[in-house]
């Protein structure tokens, strides 16, 4: 790959001659961050790091590289970036509201009110301050209510404050007896004012959300697969909403929870997804948190559905998404928001083994080796969810079954075999020891 070269740029003679066979056997990568994601690229066997001038098949960017540097690039035909172009339709807080409701919208009207309920997944929510007068009548309608204001296009709970009041948002009122002038004027950083959560699963008292992985590589069709390992992220300080302010209590990012008193980095503050799913189990059986998981696979597959015609599909192109899910007391889980560069930064030694788990595994998909055969339903502890419509799991006779109780090819939260499973799937390559 060569930057700001013309779209019929092919490169060195001898370059373009390689086979497939000796372009595989050493993929030339490029890292722009520096955690887990470098770690595996370096151990992984026939990859080669080069320098920022030199060519490159596979390259892990941050999105602001991917803004400044995509429009002006040519990849060859087998080189592979970690971002599609727009990312940002499902990443961006306001832009994934957009799209859900729309895709909510033309639910309802083509296919009818039930299937459209199955969006009913995120927090009622506004543009601001496009949307301050849609917002405050939805204010005054449920007076007394928690709500939760978020910057668009930030992370790690930077900008993030609750408010019950009016006056605490004044910032964001649209005026329209100002000029326009006056309103650029004044304008003011963009947000969304959500309906905060305020009865949620707590353990221990304590708040928590889940963090869950879920790799594209393809729109059109769209193709998905779900990682079985994730984890819960808790607040260190027990929950209570008479105390708004308190960011320990109600924002349960890593980078938040660290800088509190409480908060012990011998024992972090995570759960792994495994462990959440026997909790979940042994306290509410396991109808209940089948039930539960199900409805979270739905949110995986309605949101990339709401972007699915919106984002520029690239055959270079691959994502791998954070969501975030929030479950409530009555074990509902909502949607808070999905990340296009979720933390590779490890917070313990458990959590560095896992994150390198799925980073080996996205590669194993990604398959710059070209090892696989394309009709696989499991790669590692990934498990594919959808492929231009659903997968469901290898033992299942679908004619036996009505078409509500298919069982979906996802594994969340299950024991994670990708040992054996690889060791049945890869061969070795050059250099590589089995697994």
């Amino acid at each position: 790959m060569s930057i700001n070269k013309p779209s019929g740029y092919k490169g060195p003679h001898d370059y373009m001659k390689r086979t497939e066979r000796e372009r595989r056997s050493c993929v030339r990568y490029k890292c722009g961050q520096f955690n887990t994601i470098q770690d595996v690229l370096r151990q992984r066997p026939g990859w080669v790091e080069v320098k920022d001038d030199e060519e490159w098949d596979f390259q892990w960017c941050d999105v602001g590289w991917l803004r400044e540097n995509f429009d002006h690039s040519y990849m060859e035909e087998y080189a592979r970036i970690n971002h599609f172009r727009n990312h940002y339709e499902l990443t961006r807080k306001n832009l994934l509201v957009k799209n859900l409701k729309r895709y909510r919208k033309s639910l309802e009207r083509d296919v009818g009110h039930m299937e459209a309920s199955k969006c009913d997944f995120f927090p009622s929510t506004f543009a601001l301050p496009s949307e301050y007068h849609l917002f405050v009548e939805e204010f005054k309608r449920s007076h007394g209510s928690t709500w939760i204001m978020k910057p668009v296009a930030k992370s790690q709970g930077k900008g993030i404050f609750l408010f019950r009041k009016l006056k605490d948002i004044i910032d964001w009122k649209k005026d329209g007896t100002r000029s326009e002038e006056q309103n650029d004027a004044a304008q003011v950083e963009s947000y969304v004012a959500q309906r905060y959560i305020e009865n949620p699963y707590l353990i221990g008292g304590r708040k928590f959300d889940l963090r869950v992985y879920v790799l594209v590589t393809s729109y059109i069709p769209l193709k998905a697969w779900l990682y079985r390992d994730g984890f819960a992220r808790f607040s260190s300080t027990r929950f209570s909403l008479s105390c708004i302010d308190d960011q320990y209590v109600h924002l349960t990012n890593v980078a938040v929870q660290k800088t509190s008193p409480d908060y012990d980095p011998e024992k972090g503050c995570k759960w792994q997804i495994q462990q959440l799913r026997r909790y979940l189990t042994a306290k509410h059986g396991i109808e209940m948190v089948e039930t539960l998981f199900k409805n979270m696979d739905n949110i995986f597959v309605c949101s990339l559905l709401s972007v699915q015609k919106v984002i520029i599909n690239d055959k270079h192109c691959f994502e791998l998404y954070g969501y975030d899910i929030l479950l409530d007391q009555n074990l509902k889980p909502w949607l808070i928001e999905v990340n296009a560069s979720p933390s590779l930064t490890a917070s313990s030694q458990e959590d560095y083994e896992m994150k390198c788990r799925l980073l080996e595994d996205t590669l194993h998909i990604v398959d710059m080796e070209g090892r696989l055969s394309g009709t696989e339903k499991q790669v590692g502890g990934y498990d594919l969810m959808w492929i231009d419509g659903p997968v469901y799991r290898e033992d299942v006779n679908l004619e036996t079954l009505g078409s509500s109780c298919y069982p979906a090819n996802t594994h969340l939260g299950c024991l994670n075999d990708r040992g054996k499973q690889l060791r049945q799937l890869l061969k070795p390559f050059a250099g590589q020891k089995r697994i």
